[in-house]
């Protein structure tokens, strides 16, 4: 006898249809297992069939959903549904007008306009929608492991968040990978110091890593990531655009009104509210002059190791202990 189930409701992983449209591989699995746990929850002989869209012929999706002597509960997952051949959508508009009871349809769609009628018609149909778009901004990246964090029932401060990012880089696998072996080792909060004794050479390889010892005037410091993460493969330019970065950060916040609060100031100067509390501890020792000094020395580094010097190393040593110097110019 099949299990009592309950109906789905509005944004429930249940929906007769799913559409979930991205090209972040980690969030269409995410997507697919959000799905199948909660039917087999509310019914565990739930079948799973996953097709590309290759082996969706037509025809092949009316056997699928056809009704069953013990009205069985399916799952049926479609990959890549945007290259569906044209006679595959007719088969699956028929379907999406009036869905099966019994079964859940997800389909996996890279966005974009390949494929367009299989996204209008799975919206027509008011299919369940998930975004699965790739994290490109590094705020977003930042966002996403605070909400792995959160997931587990944890904290971390955002400073951790950004230093995970910094460490790991743009791969939401290795990120997530990276938070729940933090979860699994680390009690209470999750704070940088945590993320960077477990992660301590990625995390010094980091050009931002670079770029704040300098700017802090923390000198040996600097130079020892600096010589770190040429060692690991990071490009020089990237150092230079962190210590060009790190210095404005100081110059931005000199110049704003002392009399705004955290919130406005990050408003005004285009920062999250935690970058503004750090700034604002790195330029205690900078001076207008030192802000000057410090971004000739960057542009000449930078103009270094584009190919003006014949030892571009060399040239961003020299780069990190002028700012290591301006930080303490006051």
């Amino acid at each position: 006898m099949a299990a009592t189930r309950r109906k789905p409701t509005t944004d429930d992983p249940l929906a007769r249809v799913t559409l979930a449209v991205g090209q972040e591989e980690l969030l269409l699995d995410r997507a697919v297992s959000h799905v199948l746990a909660a039917a087999r929850s509310d019914d565990p002989d739930t079948d799973l069939r996953e097709l590309t869209s290759p082996e969706l012929q037509p025809g092949t999706l009316d056997e699928l959903t056809s009704p069953s002597l013990f009205a069985e509960r399916k799952v049926i997952v479609v990959r890549g549904a945007q290259d569906l051949a044209s006679d595959s959508v007719k088969d699956l508009k028929r379907y999406l007008a009036a869905p099966a009871e019994e079964i859940i349809l997800v389909l996996l769609h890279a966005g974009g306009n390949k494929g367009k009628a299989v996204l209008e018609a799975a919206r027509s149909a008011d299919a369940r929608e998930v975004a699965c778009a790739k994290l490109t901004k590094p705020a977003d990246r930042v966002a996403f492991v605070r909400g792995e964090f959160r997931s587990f029932g944890r904290s971390a401060t955002p400073e951790a968040c950004q230093v995970l990012c910094d460490a790991i880089g743009s791969d939401l696998r290795e990120l997530a990978s990276a938070c729940a072996q933090l979860v699994a080792d680390v009690e209470g909060t999750i704070d940088d110091s945590v993320v960077a004794r477990y992660y301590t050479g990625r995390a010094e390889a980091s050009s931002f890593t670079v770029a704040d010892r300098a700017v802090e005037g923390r000198a040996a410091e600097a130079l020892e990531a600096l010589r770190w993460s040429l060692a690991t493969g990071v490009a020089p330019v990237l150092v230079t655009s962190a210590l060009a970065q790190g210095v404005r950060a100081v110059a931005k916040l000199a110049s704003a009104p002392s009399s705004m609060g955290p919130g406005d100031l990050a408003r005004e100067l285009g920062m999250p509210p935690w970058k503004v509390k750090t700034v604002r501890q790195q330029m205690r020792g900078w001076s207008a002059d030192g802000v000057a000094v410090a971004l000739r020395a960057v542009a000449e580094a930078d103009a270094g190791v584009k190919g003006g010097s014949a030892d571009p190393e060399y040239a961003l040593e020299q780069a990190v202990l002028t700012v290591s110097r301006a930080a303490r110019s006051r």
